[in-house]
């Protein structure tokens, strides 16, 4: 812990002030929407179409919307885009906890989403310009700040929520508030280093997104690295499904499903700047991603070694198998994501030539959203296809797959130069062109 501090500590006042705005967007984030079905469901009495409409508009508004809210970020600077995404946020979570009819929950649900897609690719793209030289080893201390504010924040909104979840969402949305001030008092304003209007505002933006679309190595890159974040969700989806399959609905079941989101949030902060500073002082960038990517496709060897084993009728057996199998796949897919992570963000800067960075990241973000999107419904298939036939390895043998045809497509991409600062400068041209 005192190493990360120093670590903070050695970048200037931006570069730690987006670590910190970072861990508390998550903390008043995850606040909020883990009990937000449960609000909707039980309280607010909406059925279950509804309570799926609702969060799905912010899911879809937030994905939908990156790549606006990069390119905006790009053309205003990315100070105006922060404020802007954590003001909305502010009312968005404000209106959930005082509102009941559904056109107002749809209304705010759009606007935490819009916020979402203005912030992060700005944050990203500042962090990245700051940091410099120093891109990798900021990354891997945004993601513990990350991390961080995930692990805190369903405790602290668990708390809230039992006195009210009005009380949840007015605590979250006057962080988000208090935090806007501090960025406007105290956030440098930064612009890219590379701004392009020549052509005025509407012929420019197409033009530059035309660019970005014929950046082949930045789109196969993009595209290889979604299966990444179809397996890391797996910590929200089929491991805490499959605890409950085995360990059943009561405290046991809700206990072990904590331990997945407690291992995988730890282990980040406890190893998160050594596996880094382990893996760049050994291999190059895109052997990093690879070996990434590959082991978090092991992290379901576990679950797919457990599928054989008969399932006990109760006792330590039956916990035993419930909850450490999966434990073991958060664990790796943690570690998985910090060998990758850093340098996916770096790779991104690289592949954009240092020019349009927010857009780039806006763009990667919405690929990597539909990605999601795809995979975990392909996930949901195959879990209830597994249940359905009686096979309970298909689901792990299909995502441990995965990981290894995208740590592959990554070698091969490596391999070929395409992730090289060579074929970064030629993605600045197509960009510029």
């Amino acid at each position: 812990m005192k190493n990360t501090i120093a670590q903070v500590r050695s970048y200037n006042g931006s570069v730690q002030l987006l670590m910190v705005n970072q861990f508390t967007i998550n903390l008043g984030f995850y606040m909020l929407m883990p009990y937000l079905a449960t609000h909707l469901a039980g309280p607010l009495g909406l059925a279950g179409w509804l309570v799926g409409l609702i969060l799905g508009v912010r899911n879809f508004s937030q994905q939908g919307m990156f790549l606006i809210g990069g390119t905006l970020a790009d053309r205003l600077g990315y100070k105006p885009m922060i404020v802007a995404g954590l003001v909305l946020r502010t009312v968005g979570f404000a209106t959930l906890g005082l509102v009941e009819s559904v056109a107002a929950l749809l209304a705010a649900s759009a606007a935490t989403g819009l916020a979402g897609a203005l912030f992060n690719p700005a944050s990203r793209a500042y962090l990245a310009a700051d940091a410099g030289e120093h891109r990798v080893e900021a990354f891997a201390l945004f993601n513990v700040f990350y991390q961080a504010g995930i692990l805190l924040g369903p405790l602290v909104g668990m708390v809230l929520t039992g006195v009210d979840f009005s009380v949840t969402c007015l605590v979250a949305a006057g962080i988000f508030a208090i935090l806007s001030i501090i960025q406007i008092r105290a956030l440098p304003a930064r612009r890219p280093d590379h701004t392009d209007a020549s052509d005025g505002v509407h012929e420019g933006v197409l033009r530059q997104w035309r660019g970005i679309f014929a950046n082949r190595p930045f789109l196969l890159f993009s595209l290889a690295m979604v299966g990444s974040y179809v397996m890391s969700f797996q910590v929200y989806l089929s491991l805490p499904l499959e605890v409950r399959r085995l360990g059943g609905e009561g405290q046991f079941g809700t206990a072990a499903v904590a331990v997945l989101f407690a291992v995988s949030g730890l282990s980040t902060i406890a190893l998160q700047t050594k596996v880094t500073a382990w893996c760049k002082a050994r291999m190059e960038p895109g052997r990093a991603l690879a070996w990434g990517l590959l082991v978090m496709g092991t992290a379901f060897v576990p679950l797919l070694l457990a599928s054989a084993v008969p399932v006990p009728d109760g006792g330590a057996g039956l916990w035993v198998l419930a909850g450490l199998p999966p434990a073991l796949s958060a664990l790796l897919l943690a570690l998985g994501t910090m060998i990758a992570y850093p340098f996916e963000m770096d790779t991104i800067v690289r592949l954009a030539g240092n020019r349009l960075v927010a857009t780039h990241y806006g763009l990667y973000n919405t690929i990597c959203g539909i990605g999601i999107t795809v995979g975990n419904l392909l996930t949901g298939v195959a879990l209830d296809a597994a249940r359905n036939a009686g096979v309970p390895a298909l689901p792990w043998a299909a995502l441990g797959l995965l990981g290894l045809a995208c740590a592959a497509a990554l070698y091969a991409l490596h391999r070929t130069g395409r992730l090289s600062p060579a074929q970064a400068e030629g993605g600045r041209q197509a960009v510029a062109a």
